[in-house]
């Protein structure tokens, strides 16, 4: 480091040196007119200079360089509070007061991000902020700039740590966690548990067992209860290895925006919850994705690592910005599906119209697969409906507004008219709707 850079560079003025500086410029003024404030302005010159001769002898030749270093998970999840940790080290023999700058990546667009702290001498603080990232993708971030005031708060010195680090935001893995309970038998919800009854036998048989007071009578094994001479009772369990295949449309109607993310950052994050509930079932789960072309496929499979490979497959999708081909995905689908299976499509319609355009596509790919389409409600024309209307014009808006979320529900009604199963949801009902749909036709027994 050059002695220019080191002893210069990194130095700054602080507001206190202005206004101490303007103050000793006003008294020069005030002694021209007044001769008795010469002497006073004088002295005060004299005294400020020494002042900052020691703030800078504190800051570049008697301190050393504080300490920081950054701590962060391998990777961050897309939507969700990430934590990031900074531990800084007041390595000065004396109290400082420190401005601190994480050179946060360019996707937050935060140029105004500063924390401010005082340190003791030798005094260590871990600080901890919130970052919510709401882009998937590589995340860089830079140097931490520490700008150091001593106490008298004349010059402010810089020291940039090098502390450059790149961060991948996933799908929001965080949300696996919060749905772990939904692999339960029982359809969970937002507002308390509803218990789904089992029509008839799992054709999966388990074991011969002792009839126990409660069993179901028909399920009695007479042959077993004849060799025992006691009531023996064959018990079943659910069905496994079934087939569950998890779509997602990018195409450009995926890229309308909600609370920051896209329906197709929606469409991803619950998609991984949906994936992990479906293993933990130990069914068979893959995942297509499609556009105007054919996207990523994950072929469906039962092992711990799918969760792993569909999120290394989601984590680079993106949106396309033409019309989505629901003909190329029907022969897709035909070529490269070929038990039947549980199909969830994430997608949407914004009018009766365009479902009509792609509904003979929906309708062969259903006569081959249970097929289930899950489509959004437009939050933002919700709230105009619901508007009090008070001049000719919040009419005219409101009624758009109540005519375009009546189509919402005649597409539902279109789609059941043909046996197609469909969730009609908000952006952020997405995940519970989707895994409490699952588990309903899980213990229904349907797929």
């Amino acid at each position: 480091m050059s002695i220019k850079k080191k002893y210069i560079g990194d130095l700054f003025l602080a507001a206190r040196f202005f206004i101490a500086f303007g103050a000793c410029i006003v008294l020069l003024i005030l002694s021209f007119f007044f001769p008795v404030l010469s002497q006073l302005s004088v002295i005060t010159l004299l005294l400020f200079a020494v002042l900052v001769f020691f703030d800078y002898l504190f800051l570049f030749i008697v301190s050393k360089a504080p300490a920081a270093r950054r701590i962060t998970a391998e990777r961050f999840s897309n939507g969700d509070e990430n934590k990031i940790e900074l531990q800084v080290k007041n390595t000065m023999p004396f109290t400082v007061n420190m401005e601190i700058v994480d050179e946060l990546p360019v996707q937050f667009q935060k140029r105004d991000w500063v924390l401010t702290h005082r340190f003791k001498p030798q005094e260590q603080k871990n600080i901890i902020y919130i970052l919510r990232p709401v882009e998937r993708g590589e995340y860089h971030f830079g140097r931490i700039l520490l700008y150091v005031k001593s106490l008298l708060g004349f010059l402010i010195r810089r020291h940039a740590i090098p502390a450059q680090q790149s961060i991948g935001v996933y799908p929001s893995f965080m949300q696996l966690r919060k749905y772990e309970l939904l692999s339960q038998t029982t359809i969970q919800s937002e507002y308390g548990n509803k218990r789904m009854r089992k029509i008839g036998h799992s054709m999966e048989f388990e074991q011969i067992k002792d009839y126990v007071q409660g069993d179901d009578i028909r399920s009695i094994n007479w042959k077993a209860t004849s060799r025992k001479g006691s009531l023996m009772v064959n018990n079943y369990t659910d069905e496994k290895s079934q087939q569950v295949y998890c779509i997602i449309d990018k195409g450009r109607l995926m890229k309308m925006p909600f609370a920051g993310l896209t329906l197709l950052d929606y469409a991803i994050n619950s998609t991984l919850v949906l994936s992990s509930v479906c293993l933990q079932k130990q069914d068979r789960v893959g995942v297509m994705t499609f556009a105007n072309k054919m996207g990523s496929l994950a072929a469906a499979e039962s092992k711990p690592v799918q969760r792993e490979n569909i999120l290394q497959l989601l984590y680079n999708q993106d949106t396309a910005f033409l019309e989505s081909d629901y003909e190329m995905l029907y022969m897709q689908i035909r070529s490269k599906i070929k038990n039947r299976s549980l199909l969830v499509l994430f997608t949407n319609f914004e009018s009766l119209s365009g479902l009509r355009r792609q509904l003979p596509y929906l309708r062969s790919i259903a006569k081959h697969h249970l097929l289930m389409v899950v489509f959004f409600e437009n939050t933002e024309l919700h709230q105009l409906s619901k508007l009090n209307a008070e001049n000719i014009e919040e009419i005219y808006i409101k009624t758009i507004a109540e005519k375009f979320e009546f189509e919402k529900r005649l597409i539902v009604k279109e789609l059941q008219k043909h046996g197609i199963l469909s969730i009609l949801t908000a952006p952020d009902k997405l995940t519970i709707n989707a895994v409490n749909k699952y588990l309903e036709l899980k213990a229904r027994r349907a797929l």
